[in-house]
């Protein structure tokens, strides 16, 4: 438990993550799926930020005379992160246009009733 308390930014990274995987897995609304496509997104953002910040080290800018590698804090994870979100962005941008198309064409978010209407077009 007590390792529970000192890692809670992993464990709240680990429960959004689940939370939003099992929305982008069991709901049939395509807008839910996107939320829940932006939930496992930021878990992911939250968990990478939290394995990179570490305690009592700086942000990597040189200043005051230190040089010394040990005293900063990695500045991968941040750049990874702000990558991700930039991407994470315009994925989600492009499913939520997506998601307008399909709903003016079926007047339905359902994904099996939009399957039918499709199957039924084809055939």
């Amino acid at each position: 438990m007590n390792l529970l308390i000192q890692n809670y930014e992993e464990a709240c990274a680990v429960i959004l993550f689940g939370i939003g995987f099992t929305t982008l897995l069991l709901h049939r609304n395509l807008l839910k799926k996107v939320i829940g496509f932006s939930m496992t997104d930021s878990a992911i953002y939250l968990f990478l930020a939290a394995k990179g910040y570490i305690a009592g080290k700086r942000a990597p800018i040189l200043k005051e005379g230190i040089t010394r590698a040990e005293a900063y804090v990695n500045p991968i994870p941040a750049g990874l992160v702000l990558t991700g979100i930039v991407v994470s962005v315009s994925v989600t941008a492009l499913m939520l246009a997506l998601t307008i198309r399909l709903y003016r064409r079926y007047h339905t978010l359902d994904i099996d009733e939009i399957t039918r209407q499709a199957r039924r077009e084809e055939g």
